[in-house]
Parts: C-alpha cells; structure tokens; sequence
C-alpha cells in the first residue's frame, strides 16, 4: 500500500484540528454533555470510520479495507475495555462530572500520541525482524491470560496509583482544591500541581499500558502503518462521547475480560503462525518458513472478531438481566463521581465562601 507523503500530513493536520477544535469548545464552556450531544457525535465519528473503510476499499482493493475495519473493530474493542479503567480513576480522584470531559480529551491526546510512536517502532521493527511477530504474538497470548484471570477473580480490584504518581505526590507541593483545567496554581507565593494535573498523569501513563497491549493486536491484522494508524485515530475519537453515552451499560459487560482475552488470544495465535509461515530464526526449522503453519487470511479474521464480540455483548447483557453481577470495582465507581461531588458540596457548604474562582474540593476517599 503505496501512501502519498501528502495523505500522511492531510490525515495529521485533520486529526489536530478535529482534536484542537474539541478542546477549544470544551475549554470554553466545561460541562457534563447530554445524551443527545454524545450520541450525535458519536454517531458523526462511527460514520467517518465506515465511510473511511470503504473509501480504502474502493481506492486501494477489499483486503486493505478488510484489514481497516478488522483493525478498526479491535483497537475500539480494546478502547472500551480503557473506558473501565478511565471510570475508576476518574473515581478515585474524585473528578467532578463537569471536568471529566477535558480530563478525557487530554488522555485521548496522550493515548493518540503514545499510539504514534509505538506504531512507527513497530512498523521499523517489522520490516528489520520479522521474527518479532513471535514476540508479538506471545506477549498477546500473556495478556489474554491475564485478562481471563482478572475475569475469573471473584477479588475486588481497585485502581492503585503507580510508583510515578505516588513520586509526584511525595515530591511536589499539591493543593487539594479543583481549579477547573488548570493542572498548576499559584498559592501564598507558591506553585502549586492541581489534582488534575494527577489525574491526567493517571491517564496518560495507563494509555502507556493500554498500547503496549493494543499496536501489536493490531498489527496482527495488517502490517500497513497508514491503516494501523488511521484504525487507531477513529477508535480514539469517539471514546469521550462513549464514555458519557454507554457508562451505565459498561458495568452490564461482565464478560468483557472473557472476550477480549479470546480476541487477544486468536490474534496472537495468528501472529505466530504468520512467523512461523515466514519464519527466518536458524534455530526453528533450520531457519526455513514452516509450510503447514497456515497464514489465516484477514476476512476470516474481521469475521472471527465479529463473532467474539457480538457473543461476548449478548451473553454479558443476558447474564446482566438474569442478575448475574461481574466482581470488579467498576460497578460502586460508576457512582462514585457524582457522590465525591456531592461530599465537596457538603463540605463547601460548612466552609467560607471562595471567591477564588471555580473551585472545587477534591475528594479522594
């Protein structure tokens, strides 16, 4: 797939404007958007995707458009399971619902700029090694284990703040206090880091983790940078209206973990047998390609992908109406959000007013 260098810089600067154009409105008036607001842009972005994939079709052949919705199917897949964890932080640092939105936007940046990188090493790296599709493939298989054990777990896991952030709070004076956007403050003289200066540390070093996980699945389904990161792009976009949109729905897929630890699994066993199919390593087979390893074809792929997340949905939702409840921290952080704000109103209300500005007291309990 033959990519003119004006393509690449026309798919960047749309990317930065669309994503420059969001910040600018939220910035502007901060607020908790309505469901009508979400759905429509979700709708917008959903469309562009679908109507992006058959423009790769039409101009380029089906594969590369099979290969563009697989992709893009997977990595969305992959970014609702970072919606959970996004709730939960959001939880645990008491994020006032009207903020959420900007801190979301600022994760959605880091994520699509920490994706970018991890995309083009890996593209360098395949092209030089093509045994690192065993590494790839392997390193899926072990998180599609460790996503199935935190599936069985009956443990109620909580987030816990990294060594990173734990640093940055040891180290660095912090007010307690929500000034809006701002992640730095100035206080008695002194500079202070803001809550969500914390939060977006939060985020953007678990978009860290999420990527790791997410460029090698991809690129078990196509090996083309452009599409790998286009798939990327419109996964990403739509994630905060999704976020708003489908919050009380995320705590009915209680076999998320289940299916997506099946869908990591195929791909990595797809991307080890396309090693194997080519493989170049002396001690494997004298360094010759596997002939009977087969290289499963990408239309099998989008269909088998289709398959695992339509059963996992339907099976979560019928097991959700039957009562059965998933044993994750997700359900009581759903509402934790709106109660930590409920508890800084309550606390405001006993305190001096502040004259201050937009303030809001965090609450990390």
């Amino acid at each position: 797939m033959d990519i003119p260098t004006w393509v690449w810089w026309t798919t960047i600067i749309v990317t930065m404007s669309v994503l420059l154009f969001d910040i600018v409105i939220i910035g502007r008036r901060p607020h908790e958007p309505s469901m009508k607001e979400v759905s429509v842009s979700l709708a917008i972005y959903v469309g562009l995707a679908i109507v992006f994939g058959i423009g790769v079709w039409v101009f380029s052949g089906h594969d590369y458009g099979v290969q563009f919705f697989a992709g893009w199917l997977t990595e969305y897949s992959l970014s609702i399971d970072n919606l959970f964890i996004f709730i939960i932080i959001m939880a645990k640092f008491g994020v006032p619902r009207k903020y959420q939105q900007e801190a979301l936007m600022v994760g959605i940046v880091l994520a699509l700029i920490m994706r970018a990188i991890f995309i083009f090493v890996g593209a360098a790296a395949i092209n030089q090694f093509s045994w690192i599709f065993y590494i790839f493939g392997l390193f899926l298989i072990w998180t599609a284990f460790k996503l199935a054990q935190e599936g069985a777990s009956d443990d109620d896991e909580e987030y816990e703040e990294n060594k990173l952030i734990k640093f940055v709070e040891a180290r660095f004076p912090a007010t307690e206090e929500w000034h809006g956007i701002k992640i730095v403050v100035k206080e008695n003289g002194k500079r202070l880091i803001t809550p969500m200066f914390l939060v977006i540390l939060a985020l953007g070093t678990t978009d860290l983790l999420f990527a790791l996980d997410s460029i090698p699945a991809i690129y078990g389904l196509t090996q083309e940078p452009y599409l790998v990161l286009t798939a990327n792009i419109f996964a990403l976009m739509g994630l905060r209206q999704l976020y708003f949109l489908i919050g009380g729905l995320l705590q009915r897929l209680i076999y998320l973990s289940y299916g997506l630890a099946v869908l990591l699994g195929f791909i990595g066993v797809k991307l080890i047998l396309h090693a194997m199919h080519e493989n170049e390593l002396p001690f494997i087979n004298g360094g010759e390609p596997i002939e009977w390893a087969p290289d499963i074809p990408t239309l099998m792929s989008l269909g088998i992908i289709i398959l695992i997340l339509g059963v996992t949905t339907v099976a979560s939702l019928v097991a959700s109406a039957r009562g059965v409840e998933g044993k994750s921290s997700l359900a009581s952080a759903m509402d934790e959000p709106d109660e930590a704000a409920r508890t800084s109103s309550d606390e405001r209300d006993d305190q001096v007013p502040d004259t201050s500005g937009d303030v809001d007291r965090v609450d990390r309990s």
